[in-house]
């Protein structure tokens, strides 16, 4: 059989196919899409599945890692299941040649020499789990396969968790348990104090988030929560208050963290922020090492502003024998145990196992987390203007005042083209890759974008702009609005009251040419600082000199103004993120009314 399906891969490799990124045209779940990537040019391979031309095998799954027997269950019933754990990395290269799909979880590298070793066999990859750090996502799309995970099942085990880390924290009963098995009665030492009535600020009111919310509220706690993406109806259904991030640490006893590790939330709780937070307030962390600078935390422990800390995710995993922040007296610690209970491992099992069937059928997995090849061609006419679309996702997301949630944006696209000529589905999930991937974990592509949207109660409508002229280019420019927020950068709100930023492709290269209602040109390279001023002479220069001085290169500025000595705005893009103190220079000059600066 496995030579007849190879024979049958061999013919359809034949003829040379172009895929266009229309929904008018799909292929049949039977056949999968790749890249040839080895030759030149690229060109698109059609590999047929073992159940094509009346083929009757079933595909082979390699099973790496334990996985519960619930989802075993599953894949017997599609296909032929292959476990084999501990194998070394020359043994699964070796055995990966006869397989179709592959599960592991995090102990097993799935490498660049595996997918090689596949010779274009292997068409998913399953991480039952929710981190593919372990899973080498760019060669796995250029291989062809796809790689899904199961990122809901640990949801309620992650929530329970944070609330038992949240009372025993609380009421000493680690420390107390470790005094009492030490032969000791210190019940003086041991008071704790009571739950009702404080306030606990969630950091992150996703799945988990919310799910520890609707716990603590249920132990009379008063919640209040912090995600620029929490719908505010669910958060008023659960009885949450959406505040500002400084406002949630400023007024909170207890914080439980619940976001992703991303560059937005590295070490967010570090000496600055422990300093605005109420003295004596309580930590706990089941989502990431990452987000806590974890000295930091000791000398906020030390110094008492923070009372206590309950951990359950490190920076180093696991954290040195002599970790100050283990050890401390007045930190209850558990080795990364959110996931771990007996029905979480076996709802991973069948979501990934669900998972990897519905990808052997041809199926697009809700929980892809890496895009499908596109065709060559179409890539490289819209490869500046899908970078353009991102950025100016991620501009616009970044200018939203912190609590106010992000829940409708509108994509403008003029392009002179008719609208069948133009698909704009991968543009659509770069936009909101741009929105969506700077404060969360999620790897959001061309198969998920929309699911991913939806899921975080962001809606995004798309509209097109008619143009005179030549088709020849795609797109003339990309407008995102965002509507229904406040903003950190006032001068970005149009006239009709929405965020506005808009994009052009000059010479290949994505520019801002737009911010609110003032037209600029600036390069979307590096980060740029935008301000508002007072239209007069000499501003170019001071806030050059600034960061000059600072040793802080500029790349391209630009000003937009209303009418001349009205007011302006002037567009600043910098090779390297100013200092904190850099920034506040160019604050303080008394002509300029708001400035902000926005990461890209």
């Amino acid at each position: 059989m496995a030579t007849s399906a190879a024979s049958c891969a061999a013919s359809l490799r034949q003829p040379s196919l172009k895929l266009s990124l229309s929904s008018k045209h799909s292929l049949s779940p039977l056949f999968s899409v790749s890249f040839n990537h080895k030759r030149a040019p690229p060109r698109l391979v059609i590999i047929a599945s073992a159940a094509a031309d009346g083929i009757s095998s079933k595909p082979t799954v390699l099973i790496a890692e334990k996985l519960g027997q619930a989802g075993l269950d599953l894949l017997n019933e599609f296909a032929n299941v292959d476990c084999a754990y501990n194998l070394s990395p020359e043994e699964l290269c070796t055995k990966i040649s006869l397989c179709d799909a592959l599960i592991v979880r995090s102990g097993t590298k799935v490498n660049r020499d595996v997918f090689e070793s596949s010779a274009g066999r292997l068409k998913v990859v399953g991480r039952a789990g929710v981190g593919i750090d372990n899973v080498d996502l760019a060669a796995a799309t250029e291989f062809g396969c796809l790689v899904v995970n199961a990122p809901t099942a640990n949801t309620v085990a992650a929530a329970e968790h944070g609330i038992a880390l949240l009372a025993a924290m609380a009421r000493n009963v680690a420390q107390a348990d470790a005094s009492v098995k030490a032969g000791k009665w210190q019940r003086n030492k041991y008071v704790g104090v009571s739950l009702v009535g404080k306030t606990l600020a969630v950091l992150g009111f996703g799945k988990v988030g919310s799910e520890v919310a609707r716990r603590a509220k249920g132990l009379g706690m008063h919640v209040i929560a912090h995600d620029p993406y929490a719908p505010a109806d669910r958060a008023r259904a659960i009885g949450v208050d959406l505040v500002s991030f400084d406002e949630a640490i400023a007024t909170a006893d207890f914080i439980s963290l619940h976001m992703p590790l991303t560059p937005a939330t590295s070490k967010v709780l570090n000496d600055e922020t422990f300093g605005k937070m109420k003295k004596g307030v309580r930590i706990i962390n089941v989502a990431r090492g990452g987000v806590i600078d974890e000295e930091a935390l000791v000398r906020a422990l030390d110094s008492g502003r923070v009372a206590q800390a309950a951990l359950d995710v490190f920076t180093e995993e696991p954290p040195p024998a002599d970790s100050k922040l283990v050890q401390h007296e007045r930190v209850t610690v558990t080795p990364h145990l959110g996931a771990s209970t007996m029905e979480a491992q076996e709802g991973v099992a069948i979501e990934i196992a669900e998972a990897v069937v519905g990808a052997l059928k041809g199926e697009l997995a809700a929980t892809a987390v890496n895009a499908p090849m596109v065709p060559a061609e179409v890539l490289t006419e819209l490869k500046p203007f899908v970078e353009l679309a991102e950025k100016l996702g991620r501009l616009a997301v970044q200018l939203v005042a912190g609590g106010s949630g992000v829940k409708t944006v509108k994509v403008s696209y003029a392009s002179s083209r008719a609208p069948d000529d133009l698909d704009t589905r991968l543009l659509r999930a770069m936009i909101t890759k741009g929105l969506i991937e700077p404060i969360s974990d999620v790897f959001v592509n061309l198969v998920n974008a929309d699911y991913t949207a939806k899921q975080r109660g962001l809606r995004l409508t798309e509209e097109r702009i008619l143009l005179d002229g030549s088709p020849e280019s795609p797109l003339e420019f990309i407008q995102v609005q965002i509507a229904n927020v406040e903003s950190k950068f006032a001068s970005a709100i149009s006239e009709s009251g929405e965020i506005k930023v808009e994009g052009r492709v000059k010479d290949g290269v994505p520019h801002l040419t737009k911010v609110g209602s003032f037209e600029v040109d600036v390069s979307l390279e590096g980060s740029i600082i935008l301000c508002r001023q007072v239209d007069q002479p000499g501003m170019i220069g001071t806030v050059g000199s600034i960061l000059g001085s600072e040793n802080v290169n500029v790349s391209f500025m630009s000003v937009g103004r209303v009418a001349p000595r009205k007011h302006a705005v002037m567009a600043i893009g910098v090779d390297e993120q100013p200092r904190k103190e850099t920034l506040k220079k160019i604050g303080d000059v008394p002509a300029i009314e708001e400035f902000v600066f926005l990461k890209l």
